[in-house]
């Protein structure tokens, strides 16, 4: 069971270093760093000599090689391997006696679809359907690493906490879900470079309601054929989308400040619920002010990435405190 803790410790703090990371190659133009997959340009590194180099853009013309971003791209794949042979061997290890079955399976069947969505992000010329779906897929691999650390370490004191006030799975788990589609239309901002579509505070395009065209900017699936790098709608779509991501803010933040005031009544070790979140929230809240704003700084933007992974963490805390406490 040591190893198992290890292992599990290892795989939820590797996890959130990946899920930051390939924000950052993504945000950085880096996504089609290395235009095939799983390798870079047919090689198993970056290649760096010429006469390697000369061959790479040889095979892929319309994809001169910048060693910059291809190191950037192969970085993320080597640190995901490595996250995906870190929960093969939890899967290995749920088999013997006394070790946590289910979730050790759950994860590495989830790793291997996020392996399918890491080569069609590639394959696929940064579909947005495929970018966030990878996003999505790679933070609900961190909540599910976190929630088997915390079977690991907090099941064991369940008996020595505060009972649980009425209502709390139902409240953890609506904040829990509407974080979850703030979080994708957060990542469908991204993959659409909607980022900057609303350069003004508080309004938007100088209206505090734009003119909106929902079907055009929540359509899934465009074909397979066109290359989606910078994006592929009009300006009225990007609008559509980052509007929606401010109104879907807007509402999260009321609905976990509510959390957190009614987390607050209940006294105890339910407070030690309430801070974390309440200064996730504030933080995160200033970072995307901040992100129109400066204009979408690149740290800022993995920053907002890696504030989103941790409020999560602190939302699916609450929820597990909610289902293992009586």
């Amino acid at each position: 069971m040591i190893l198992f803790r290890r292992l599990t410790t290892a795989a939820l703090l590797l996890c959130l270093v990946v899920v930051v990371f390939g924000a950052y190659v993504r945000l950085s133009g880096a996504g089609l760093g290395c235009p095939d997959w799983p390798g870079c340009y047919g090689h198993l590194t970056v290649p760096t000599e010429m006469e390697h180099v000369e061959r790479a853009q040889q095979a892929f013309p319309e994809r001169p090689v910048e060693q910059a971003k291809a190191w950037k791209e192969m970085g993320h794949r080597y640190l995901a391997s490595t996250l995906g042979l870190l929960i093969l061997g939890l899967a290995l290890l749920s088999f013997r006696a006394g070790h946590p079955r289910v979730l050790p399976r759950v994860l590495l069947l989830l790793v291997t679809f996020q392996g399918l969505f890491g080569m069609w992000t590639v394959t696929w010329l940064l579909k947005p359907l495929a970018v966030t779906a990878h996003l999505l897929g790679g933070l609900a691999t961190l909540a599910l690493l976190f929630w088997l650390w915390l079977d690991l370490w907090e099941r064991p004191m369940a008996a020595t906490h505060q009972p649980r006030p009425p209502r709390t799975r139902l409240f953890a788990g609506v904040a829990l879900a509407l974080l979850a589609g703030q979080i994708f239309l957060g990542g469908w901002t991204s993959s659409n470079y909607a980022a900057l579509a609303c350069p003004d505070l508080p309004t938007c395009q100088g209206r505090m309601w734009p003119e909106l065209d929902v079907g055009e900017a929540f359509t899934l699936w465009r074909g397979l054929e066109q290359n989606y790098e910078y994006g592929v709608l009009d300006n009225r779509a990007r609008v559509t989308i980052h509007h929606l991501h401010r109104v879907g803010a807007v509402v999260v933040s009321a609905l976990l400040l509510a959390l957190v005031a009614w987390l607050w009544r209940r006294g105890g070790t339910w407070r030690q619920h309430a801070l974390p979140i309440l200064a996730l929230l504030a933080m995160q809240v200033a970072i995307g002010l901040s992100l129109v704003i400066l204009q979408l700084p690149l740290p800022l933007a993995a920053a907002h990435n890696a504030g989103a992974a941790l409020l999560l963490l602190a939302v699916t805390k609450l929820n597990h405190r909610a289902w293992i406490q009586a």
